[in-house]
């Protein structure tokens, strides 16, 4: 289905150069024309469901999982019904990787601080959004930003060249879109349903080499600590404060332009913990923002903790390979002697190993948010074997998790191409380059189908993303 299909016979120079030629007998029509802008109040809460902006996607946020919100907040929020076009409209200098486009399906409220747009008769609701769909992908967006900041206003985009085919053809394209998506989600979440099985057994493997050792004729002993169990008996137990310092940081306003543009010091953010070695950055600060925003200069070398968040990514350590800083959503653990009482590649490994009960604790702590706190890092208590020990077991589990680790990689890599190609596919049809209505016609009735988006993607969560986002978003527009 995919396959077998073709430029448009007749095509016309459309007169915009990245969009070069297109179908001849499609129109281009400036965005007013085919979009309006719209905002209504959520005057006297009439509204409660809380809707934000997370992948691209618009989704509920449940009320458990509201973070740093309160109801009368929510009267400065503007209703949405299914069928608005959602933009996030700000800090396009500092964030060109977010999915800025989403599809409203439900009605509810979201921060004022998005563009809210509804589509005019000459396009199909769908197509209009897919179209939107296609600059955000290609980053075509980030072009028409203004004012120093570099946000987005309607003013901005109203003479913005849309290309509109007859309305038939839209709904071909809508529907082979529609079809594709489908299938390519399906692909992709295959291949996430790989990467969870891989990821459980890599866990296994150094839960057992950090808890147990290589020897399994070793002498145990209890450890005191519930979810360890029995340890070696000549292994030592440390609280993490005895043999290092713990910190947080926090995020500057985004409101101030001094502490962000042009800055040259890393920055980051609770995403950061997925890579598991950290070597790079894709935000920067400045001097300014350092000195006052009081936020730490963390050591390479240190280990890092994310500490919030309602997703997978709470709980989560890894090695920071550069001097950086961090925001309010991130502990650093800095060892105080590296490589006296405990390597940071092994703290390390233990606090993957210890990741459910990281998870635990903060379920535990009250917040209906979900937490860790630097003091509960500061009491957590690692079991540590002498250094020799922890190299052997480091090298015993490289040797271990290669073959997985090379599965992981591979996974994630044919993940990447899907993503890839579906990217391309949305921007050549909707522009034109590839003419899918004889495809479209041929395609089976699969009636309304739920629109699932990616597992990894509705588990993830970080501070760039739903509420968080919409707050950064609010602050950045004031």
């Amino acid at each position: 289905m995919l396959g077998g299909l073709k430029p448009y016979p007749k095509v016309k120079d459309s007169g915009v150069p990245w969009l070069g030629a297109v179908p001849e007998h499609w129109q281009v029509s400036p965005a007013f024309a085919v979009y309006g802008p719209r905002q209504v109040k959520n005057t006297g809460l009439v509204e409660a469901t809380v809707l934000s902006l997370s992948y691209g996607r618009i989704i509920i946020r449940p009320p458990e999982k509201l973070r740093g919100l309160v109801p009368e907040s929510f009267e400065t929020y503007q209703i949405v019904e299914p069928g608005n076009i959602i933009v996030r409209t700000t800090d396009l200098q500092n964030d060109q990787t977010s999915l800025r486009i989403g599809h409203a399906r439900h009605r509810g409220i979201i921060t004022a601080a998005y563009m809210c747009l509804e589509t005019k008769p000459v396009v199909l609701n769908k197509f209009g959004y897919q179209y939107l769909n296609a600059y955000d992908l290609l980053k075509i967006i980030y072009g028409f930003g203004s004012g120093l900041r570099q946000n987005l206003d309607f003013s901005d985009i109203k003479r913005m060249p849309v290309l509109v085919p007859p309305l038939p053809e839209q709904a071909a394209i809508v529907r082979f879109l529609d079809h594709a998506d489908r299938r390519i989600r399906r692909y992709i979440r295959a291949k996430q349903k790989l990467i969870k099985l891989l990821e459980e057994q890599k866990q296994a493997i150094i839960h057992r080499a950090v808890t147990r050792g290589l020897d399994p004729n070793v002498r145990l002993k209890p450890s005191g600590v519930e979810w360890l169990g029995d340890v070696p008996e000549h292994w030592e137990i440390w609280q993490i404060g005895h043999f290092a310092k713990v910190g947080n940081g926090s995020t500057p306003s985004r409101s101030n332009t001094s502490y962000w543009t042009e800055g040259t010091y890393p920055w980051l953010n609770s995403s950061s913990v997925n890579a598991g070695t950290i070597t790079t950055s894709d935000q920067y600060v400045t001097e300014a923002a350092l000195r006052e925003c009081h936020l730490p200069r963390v050591p390479a070398g240190s280990v890092l903790v994310a500490i919030t968040g309602q997703g997978k990514t709470r709980g989560k350590a890894a090695v920071l390979g550069i001097e950086a800083t961090i925001n309010q959503h991130i502990a650093f653990i800095a060892l105080r002697k590296p490589g006296e009482i405990v390597t940071t590649d092994y703290l390390q490994k233990f606090l993957v190993a210890a990741y459910g009960e990281l998870r635990r604790m903060s379920d535990d702590s009250g917040s209906t948010r979900g937490a860790l706190t630097c003091e509960d890092l500061r009491h957590f208590r690692v079991v540590l074997p002498p250094i020799t020990t922890q190299e052997a077991i480091l090298q015993s589990i490289d040797d271990s998790l290669a073959e997985v680790e090379r599965a992981l990689r591979i996974a994630e890599s044919e993940i990447d191409l899907l993503r890839e190609y579906r990217t391309r596919l949305i921007a050549d049809v909707v522009t034109g380059k590839l003419d899918v209505r004889e495809a479209a016609a041929r395609l089976p009735d699969e009636g309304d189908e739920p629109d699932l988006f990616d597992v990894a993607e509705a588990e993830s969560d970080t501070d760039e993303t739903a509420d968080d986002l919409d707050a950064a978003a609010e602050e950045a527009a004031t």
